[in-house]
């Protein structure tokens, strides 16, 4: 373990978009010395990322941000796929209520707005420092610390030197490089235009008024209902059209002809990419680790590349805050990849196979395609919702016993508590949580066993269940359909959400406790050297 005093900040974050923002603010909250650094010496002006998703907004209502972004935030409409002869094939929305975690499950927003309100929040921490214009030249791991050298706007170059450093650097990232951390190809590689339009009041009438999925083999194209008149198509490129000239704004109009005319709004943006599904090695180098696309860059077909990067700050934040602060041993981190890696080379194979649909340019394959979704509906349009394309976390630190729910997001019912209705996290607080099914006789007694084995994690114990004394009572019955599901009783859940384990009875709860409690504080030479450290 370092000593806080031997280094200049805890943490260095290289980048400010949303990923790095998100962590800066997490790691401000829990009183880290954090350096947060961006080549640019402002926010990007124009949409990226359009979609988040009810995971991604509970972290920000956890951040106390949900007021100050809600504004740029809008349901996002469903998304209808059409297939060669116009006909609906598909449909992807989202679960019905009573939403699962509390909010919207599926959401559109103004990236450049709901950035500035990301930055605002982590530098309102003292303990945060925010350095615009400011770039990353190397990075050398000297046992206990790193060294970074920066060249600042002016062209200035100083050290610093932080107990380690997060790579939130984009999808050329230096760190990613410097680290010698190699990126893995998951094969999937298409030339797309991406058009972002805010379209004249008149206009917004005549397109589509949810999102779509045009599978036409001739030129297959997205259309994106975003927040307020923000309109986006995303359009693949053919071979032989150069993508620099289709971008000019007379192309990007002719291909926006079956829908708007250059009348009918500003063109906001028009930019080419190759959509690629590729994934680092390693997300860890020692003291130097990475996140959000300097970590993975995956095809953008339902919206999830932005929720994937603030998932990787949410993931190693409360991880960096247990070994900073001598509570687990340095090899937590290793969690972290095994957690992420795999969560993201499942979510991107589910997202490739949706793409190489709505990509198919042969018209026989693609009639084939079709055919075989209609089958799958049963002969109707095939439903299926954006969340269950979402894996849970299969590897890391999870529970060794294979219960029912493990990995799984630990659900947000509403809370009937003083007169007022308020979601679970404002009741109990984020951190390390255990959660008892408050509608059974035996509730005390799981209770008793938390009480009885305080553990490592210091964690939140709560009855939820409806009219019972001393049980938090629930309002919609979302908790309770989760325990009848997962037939279990218990549920030990992280700080991030996902469910570390399940029990189905007071001696199953008493062995995930323990558990949790070597996984946390590691072997007894390593809590020697955390108490030697200091």
């Amino acid at each position: 373990m370092t000593s806080s005093a031997a280094t200049d900040y805890d943490v260095l974050i290289i980048g400010f978009g949303p990923t790095g923002a998100v962590a800066a603010g997490m790691l401000g909250r829990l009183g880290h010395r954090t350096l947060v650094i961006d080549r640019l010496t402002g926010i990007y002006d124009k949409p990226r990322a359009i979609a988040l998703d009810h995971e991604i907004f509970r972290h920000f209502d956890n951040m106390g941000l949900a007021e100050a972004v809600s504004p740029y935030i809008e349901p996002f409409t469903a998304s209808d796929h059409f297939g060669v002869d116009g006909q609906l094939i598909r449909r992807v929305h989202m679960v019905a209520e009573p939403y699962p975690l509390g909010y919207t499950p599926s959401m559109v927003f103004s990236q450049p707005a709901v950035e500035a309100e990301l930055r605002r929040h982590a530098t309102s921490f003292a303990c945060v420092q925010a350095e615009l214009g400011t770039e990353l030249l190397d990075l050398t791991q000297a046992g206990d610390c790193v060294v970074a050298t920066l060249k600042d706007a002016a062209g200035e170059l100083r050290s610093v030197t932080a107990r380690y450093v997060l790579g939130c650097d984009g999808a050329s990232s230096t760190v990613r490089q410097l680290a010698g951390i190699a990126l893995e190809d998951l094969i999937f590689d298409e030339p797309w235009l991406v058009v972002d339009v805010q379209v004249n009041a008149d206009a917004l009438a005549e397109l589509p008024q949810s999102s779509a999925q045009f599978c036409n083999p001739v030129r297959p194209v997205s259309f994106i209902i975003g927040p307020g008149n923000h309109r986006r198509w995303e359009i693949m490129l053919l071979p032989g059209e150069d993508a620099r000239q289709m971008e000019q704004p007379e192309n990007v109009w002719a291909l926006l002809a079956p829908w708007l005319a250059p009348d009918d709004g500003v063109l906001w943006r028009a930019a080419s990419y190759r959509f690629h599904a590729l994934v680092a090695s390693e997300w860890r180098n020692g003291r130097v680790l990475i996140a959000g696309d300097a970590a993975h860059q995956q095809p953008p077909f339902i919206g999830q590349g932005m929720c994937q990067g603030l998932r990787d700050a949410t993931n190693v934040v409360w991880k960096l805050d247990r070994v900073l602060k001598g509570l687990s041993p340095d090899s937590l981190l290793d969690s972290y990849t095994a957690e992420r890696k795999q969560h993201v080379i499942e979510l991107t194979s589910r997202i490739k196979l949706i793409g190489q649909s709505i990509c198919e340019r042969d018209p026989l394959a693609a009639r084939r395609r079709d055919a075989t979704i209609l089958a799958e509906g049963g002969g109707k349009p095939l439903l299926i919702t954006r969340q269950e394309i979402i894996p849970p976390l299969r590897a890391g630190l999870l529970s060794n016993r294979e219960g029912a729910g493990r990995g799984s997001l630990f659900p947000q019912p509403r809370i009937l508590q003083g007169g007022a209705v308020r979601l679970l996290d404002k009741v109990v607080g984020v951190g390390w949580s255990v959660f008892v099914d408050g509608r059974r006789d035996d509730a005390a007694s799981l209770l008793s066993v938390c009480a009885d084995n305080p553990d490592a994690s210091a964690a939140a114990v709560a009855a939820v269940g409806t009219g019972t004394p001393g049980v938090l009572e629930e309002t919609e019955g979302v908790l309770a359909g989760w325990f009848d599901r997962h037939g279990v009783v218990a549920a030990i859940v992280r700080p991030d959400h996902y469910v570390f384990g399940t029990a189905h009875n007071a001696w199953e709860l008493r062995e995930l406790l323990r558990e949790l409690e070597i996984r946390l504080r590691g072997t007894s030479e390593q809590r020697d050297a955390m108490a030697a450290a200091g």
